[in-house]
C-alpha cells in the first residue's frame, strides 16, 4: 500500500493504544506492528532466563543499555507470558527498535540450545492486519437485500449451534434487525465521535454476526468487543482476553476470529500458546481470518491450521473477489490457507435501523491497484478517505447515512461465510462436534477457484449472490 496512506493507519492504531509506543517491523519493513521496548517470554524459569541473558547482553554490548531491563508486568497470568522491557519505555519513534532486536539476538545460541524459541516481539493483533483494511463500508441501496441472503430454517433454542464472534462489539441498535434475534454480546463502547461520526471500524463485529446468522439462523450468536479499540489488541493481553471471551458464555462450537498478525515466523505467536492448547483440548472449531496483506507469509492465529497439533482445531479462511472464481487482491494466500470464500461487496447488518447514522467521508480513487491486479478491485474503487481512515482530508466532505445495511470488503467477512457454513453443516447433518463438521464440509466440497494461479477448495454458500467486475477499460 501506499506508504502515506499506512502511516495513517498506523496512527489509528497508536491511537487506540495510548501510551504505547508502537514501530513497523521487521526493520521497518511494515510486516507487522509491534510494542517498542518490550519482548514476551514465557512465565517462570524462561522470563527468568530471558531477563537475566539480555541484561548480560546489554551490559558487554556497547551500544545498548542494561539500565531498562525488567519485569514490565505481572509474572504469571492466565496467558502464560511474562512482559519483559528492554528499552527506554519513552522511546516513541516508530522506526524497527535496536533494543528489541538486540534482546532477540541474546537468546539465539539458548534458543539452538533449547530448540524451541524463547523470546518473541509483542505484536499488535488487528482486524486491520498491517493496519490497512481491504476495504471500508458503504451505505447499501435500500432496495438491497443482504448478500449472503438469509436462508430458510428454524431456530431450535434447545440445539442451536452457539458461535462466539471475538471482534469489535455489538452496534447498539442491533436488536432492531429481525435477523438478530438470538445475537447478544458486548455493545462498542463509543460509536462517534463529538461531531457524531461513526469511529473507526464501528459496525464490523454487527456485520461478521450478520453474516453468520443469515448463512446459519439455527445459531446462537455471542459477539465480544475483546477488539473494541480500533481493532487491535497487544498480543501480550490477546491470550487473557480470549479466555475472558469463552468463560463468559462457556466454550462454544465455533470461534469466528477476524483478526491476527503475521511475525515472521512458522511457529505461531507466544501470547497464544496457553489459549490455543486449551482449545485444542475444548473441541471448539477456531475459523480464523488469513488477513488482508495480500501475502504468502503465515498470519496468526489463522496458520495454526498448518501445524499438525491444530490442523484439526482451525479452519484458516482467505477471501474470494465478488465474481467467486478468483482470490480477492487484498486476500493472504498460501499452503497455510485451507479454504476461500466470498469476501468482496459482501453486504450485511452495520448500524442505524431505529437512528441513523451520519457517516462523513470523501471520495478518491487510486490510479493502479495497489497490489498489481489489473480488474477494478477495493482499492481502484472509490473509498473513503475521511472519518475511518484518514485525519487530514481536504474539501467538504461527503455526508451519507446508515440506515440498515451496509456494503464491505475484505477477508474479515469470508471467514463468518466459512463459520456460518460449518454451523449450517452441523445443523443438517446433526453433527454436534464442529471439527467434525469442518472435515465433512470440505470433504463434500467440490468446487474450486483460482488464487494466484492455483486452484484451491471454495465455499460459496447457496445464497451468496456473485457481484460481477469491473474491468478498466484499456486506452492507447
Amino acid at each position: 500500500m501506499a506508504p502515506q496512506r499506512f502511516h495513517e493507519q498506523f496512527d489509528h492504531i497508536q491511537r487506540a493504544l495510548p501510551g504505547v509506543p508502537l514501530a513497523l517491523g521487521p526493520d521497518d519493513s511494515a510486516e507487522f506492528i509491534y510494542e517498542r521496548g518490550v519482548v514476551l517470554a514465557r512465565d517462570g524459569e524462561e522470563a527468568a532466563l530471558v531477563e537475566d541473558t539480555v541484561r548480560s547482553h546489554f551490559t558487554e554490548a556497547p551500544e545498548l543499555v542494561a539500565d531498562h531491563v525488567r519485569r514490565a508486568g505481572p509474572e504469571t497470568n492466565r496467558s502464560g507470558i511474562t512482559r519483559i522491557q528492554v528499552g527506554d519505555p519513552g522511546d516513541t519513534d516508530r522506526r524497527g527498535d535496536h533494543t528489541v532486536a538486540g534482546a532477540l539476538r541474546a537468546l539465539r545460541q539458548a534458543e539452538g540450545r533449547s530448540g524451541r524459541r524463547l523470546v518473541s516481539r509483542n505484536h499488535v493483533v488487528s482486524i486491520a492486519v498491517n493496519a490497512c483494511p481491504g476495504d471500508e463500508p458503504v451505505p447499501a441501496p435500500r432496495t438491497e437485500a443482504p448478500n449472503p441472503a438469509v436462508a430458510e430454517g428454524a431456530h431450535d433454542p434447545d440445539g442451536a449451534v452457539k458461535v462466539l464472534v471475538v471482534d469489535t462489539g455489538l452496534t447498539s441498535d442491533y436488536r432492531s434487525y429481525p435477523q438478530f434475534a438470538h445475537t447478544d454480546g458486548d455493545l462498542q463502547t463509543r460509536e462517534r465521535d463529538d461531531d457524531g461520526v461513526l469511529q473507526q471500524y464501528v459496525g464490523h463485529g454487527t456485520f461478521i454476526a450478520g453474516i453468520v446468522t443469515a448463512i446459519a439462523p439455527d445459531t446462537d450468536v455471542t459477539v465480544r468487543g475483546t477488539l473494541n479499540d480500533a481493532g487491535a489488541i497487544l498480543e501480550s493481553e490477546f491470550g487473557d482476553r480470549l479466555f475472558d471471551a469463552v468463560e463468559q458464555g462457556g466454550w462454544p462450537d465455533v470461534l469466528s476470529l477476524s483478526a491476527g498478525t503475521s511475525n515472521g515466523r512458522v511457529d505461531g505467536l507466544l501470547g497464544l500458546d496457553a489459549f490455543m492448547r486449551e482449545l485444542n483440548d475444548r473441541g471448539t472449531l477456531l475459523v480464523a481470518a488469513a488477513g488482508n496483506n495480500a501475502s504468502a507469509t503465515p498470519f496468526w492465529p489463522a496458520a495454526y491450521a498448518a501445524l499438525p497439533e491444530y490442523a484439526e482445531a482451525v479452519l484458516s479462511v482467505g477471501a474470494l473477489r465478488g465474481d467467486g472464481e478468483f482470490g480477492a487482491c487484498f486476500s493472504n494466500h498460501g499452503p497455510w490457507v485451507r479454504v476461500y470464500a466470498p469476501g468482496e461487496r459482501l453486504v450485511s447488518a452495520l448500524t442505524g435501523f431505529d437512528a441513523p447514522v451520519p457517516y462523513v467521508y470523501q471520495h478518491s480513487t487510486y490510479d493502479a491497484c495497489r497490489y498489481g491486479f489489473t480488474y477494478t478491485c477495493t482499492c481502484q474503487s472509490p473509498r473513503h478517505t475521511g472519518a475511518l481512515s484518514d485525519d487530514d482530508s481536504t474539501g467538504e466532505p461527503d455526508r451519507v447515512t446508515f440506515d440498515g445495511l451496509a456494503s464491505w470488503s475484505g477477508t474479515s467477512f469470508a471467514t463468518p461465510v466459512a463459520a456460518g457454513l460449518v454451523a449450517s453443516w452441523m445443523t443438517a447433518h446433526k453433527e454436534r462436534d464442529p471439527r467434525v463438521a469442518a472435515r465433512q464440509l470440505l470433504d463434500s466440497c467440490a468446487e474450486f477457484a483460482e488464487v494466484r494461479g492455483a486452484h484451491v477448495q471454495a465455499l460459496r454458500p447457496p445464497t451468496w449472490r456473485p457481484v460481477p467486475v469491473q474491468r478498466p477499460v484499456r486506452t492507447l
